[in-house]
């Protein structure tokens, strides 16, 4: 079987997830493209920022629109994997620093 979950069509298609929906699809479009265009970051920093979240976040679409993005920027493949660790090394932390929570738990129990 060489279907997978995730298909390339289907990122193609996102442009019309306001399909049923038209308000919040253009509102979403519109946040989307101000929070994504260069401000006080440059369209490079935030398709690095975006290439880091996307891969944190499992997303295979953003990934590939992402690290296309970057490409066509000029990023260079160590740029976007050191991005990748920093958000990878994010991740880490955030589950260590839950850790806490069951620290307490245990020095509770101790008591």
């Amino acid at each position: 079987m060489n279907e997978t979950y995730y298909e390339r069509r289907d990122l193609e298609d996102f442009p019309h997830i306001g399909e049923y929906a038209p308000e919040p699809g253009a509102k979403f479009f519109e946040y989307y493209a101000t929070a994504t265009s260069a401000g006080k970051l440059t369209a490079r920093e935030k398709a690095l920022i975006a290439l880091a979240v996307a891969t944190v976040r499992h997303c295979p679409y953003c990934i590939d629109a992402y690290t296309n993005k970057c490409l066509s920027l000029g990023v260079g493949n160590d740029e976007m994997m050191e991005a990748v660790h920093v958000g990878a090394a994010l991740v880490a932390g955030d589950t260590l620093a839950h850790a806490t929570q069951m620290r307490k738990i245990i020095k509770q129990k101790e008591m």
